[in-house]
């Protein structure tokens, strides 16, 4: 095992100790998680066919000699994942049942907004606020399917939607840029609306570039919804409006309120943020500058915008600076401080320097975490150690760190990476048996999996992982179904790539226009006009999609 001595051993030379002393700042939000955990994808017909064992119900897109997925030592994991839901349903638990009952209603193919909700009349399951806000985590990107669902679960007996649930299908909508019908739900929420509810609305606006509306949205709530204008709501706007590239708008909030609502150090944080961010240092030392003559300390977060833009544009001279001015002003760096640099350092293939990042900590007696191991581990193996990265992520126990899901999914991203497949793999079986549910992946965790089995052509292995996704609650997002219909593509398994293309548009995710294109020169090349002219039918459909009026609130 990796003892806290080996990673001193891993410093390929001995550095001079301004190196190990210097780059130590990171951003407020580095190496955050993302939120976005999209919808779980309703198979297609060949892959539920064979994970039930049954003959094929459409034509079937595999050749026969295809790569199968034969791995022995890993023969008892898969053959789990290929139980049929009726075998599934027999031992799972109850909660697991419902959500399954819930999904097969919700999958019906063709089905409309009120046929759904007709059919859910015979959906045998107690409504809860559990299975609610389970139905609304797998369906995050039907926002169809999960209004139908959320619209017949308010009509039960014995059941009231909460203002928790009210606010997760607020961020469905506005996740899927439903707008319209988002606002109409706030509407008739009134009287459950809350900061939460709002800043999930001013967010999804933001991130859709409506940058105006999220502001319009914040100047209107206390006059329509009766939640207050507060430092804590104009911090959650500006956070927002910074996160999604628009210092410019966070800026303007920040002058217009100023006489009405006191800043606090966070308001002035986010602010330096941003400009950093968009590489305007002189306007973040005037941010600074007024944080200072307003009464508030500089802190870790302040040092940490500076060093994080400087970091990015490759300047460490200015890194160096920074944190001169940093100690100089007896603020310490923390553990996102040191992450950020070695990150940077590592990215900048200077990985001598990047793991003496990890010798200054142990004189600071900062501890790692996940994220700084995650990052260690990826410097490692973009710069053909992958072995020492091994050994580190086994060492992490041992030094009392939790292997979260970003340290899992670099290590499998790695390992796939190394051409290590078997080792991927068994990660993945690894995040769900050793770390006891306290560690689920995300969509992020299947990416590599998925790219991989694409570019090798294993497609009963592709159909066990979409199965293993949709168990896990982990939904299938745009930026997914591209990978898998570009990776298709690449791999010759056009007809494959076909079936999700079309999935994608059923569900109103439209792939970008050079993957579309892509797709069609893949079809022309293999002289399937048929089907050629099927996907060009679809594309033609997009601007009618995003037309779509919303339902009417019931």
């Amino acid at each position: 095992m990796l003892a806290k001595l080996r990673i001193g051993q891993l410093l390929s030379s001995s550095l001079p100790r301004r190196i190990c002393e210097r780059r130590f700042l990171a951003a407020h939000n580095a190496f955050s998680n993302s939120e976005e955990s999209p919808e779980s994808p309703e198979l297609p017909s060949w892959i539920k066919d064979f994970l039930s064992n049954k003959p094929s119900s459409s034509p079937n897109p595999i050749s026969d000699d295809d790569e199968d997925f034969v791995i022995p030592s890993l023969a008892i994991w898969v053959s789990t994942q290929k139980l049929s839901r009726q075998e599934e349903a027999s031992t799972a638990e109850k909660p697991v049942q419902d959500i399954d009952k819930v999904s097969d209603f919700l999958n019906k193919k063709e089905a409309s907004h009120e046929d759904i909700i007709n059919a859910l009349s015979q959906c045998d399951v107690v409504v809860t606020e559990t299975l609610v806000l389970q139905v609304l985590r797998r369906f995050s990107n039907g926002w169809s399917q999960a209004y139908a669902f959320f619209t017949w679960a308010k009509s039960q007996t014995g059941y009231t939607h909460s203002s928790h649930a009210h606010n997760a299908m607020v961020d469905v909508l506005g996740k899927c840029r439903n707008f319209d019908l988002m606002w109409a739900l706030v509407d008739e929420m009134f009287e459950l609306v809350t900061l939460d509810t709002m800043s999930k609305a001013m967010r999804r606006l933001a991130k859709s570039g409506k940058y105006g509306e999220a502001v319009d949205a914040f100047l209107e709530m206390e006059r329509k919804y009766g939640v207050g204008r507060d430092t804590n709501a104009m911090n959650s706007l500006m956070d927002a409006l910074v996160k999604e590239n628009s210092i410019e708008h966070a800026h303007e909030v920040f002058l217009k309120m100023f006489n009405t609502i006191k800043p606090d150090s966070r308001t002035f944080n986010i602010l330096i943020h941003g400009f950093c961010k968009a590489r305007r240092f002189d306007d973040a030392r005037t941010v600074m500058d007024l944080m200072k003559a307003a009464g508030f300390g500089l802190d870790v977060v302040t040092y940490t915008s500076f060093v994080e833009g400087y970091c990015k544009e490759g300047d460490f001279r200015r890194v160096d600076e920074i944190l001169e001015e940093m100690r100089e002003d007896g603020v310490r760096p923390n553990v996102v401080t040191y992450t950020i640099v070695m990150h940077s350092l590592g990215k900048a293939r200077r990985i001598a320097e990047a793991l003496g990042v990890y010798e200054k900590m142990k004189e600071d007696g900062c501890v790692p975490d996940g994220k700084f191991y995650s990052s260690l581990i990826h410097s490692l193996s973009k710069t053909g150690r992958f072995k020492d990265a091994v050994e580190v992520f086994e060492d992490m126990m041992e030094q009392g760190v939790s292997r979260d899901v970003l340290v899992y999914n670099t290590m499998i991203s790695s390992a796939v990476h190394h051409s290590r497949d078997e080792m991927a793999l068994r990660l993945l079986k690894r995040m769900e048996e050793e770390e006891e549910g306290l560690c689920s992946p995300n969509v992020e965790t299947y990416a590599p999996l998925l790219k991989m089995c694409c570019q090798k052509k294993k497609m009963k292995l592709l159909g066990v992982l979409l199965h293993h996704m949709v168990r896990n609650d982990v939904s299938i997002d745009v930026a997914t179904y591209i990978l898998l219909i570009r990776g298709l593509c690449i791999s010759g398994k056009v007809e494959v790539a076909c079936l999700f293309f079309e999935e994608a548009m059923r569900k109103g995710m439209v792939p970008r226009d050079s993957t579309c294109k892509m797709l069609v020169e893949e079809l022309e090349k293999k002289g399937m006009g048929e089907a050629k002219l099927k996907i060009q039918s679809l594309v033609q459909t997009k601007v009618m999609i995003k037309s779509q009026s919303p339902l009417p609130v019931a």
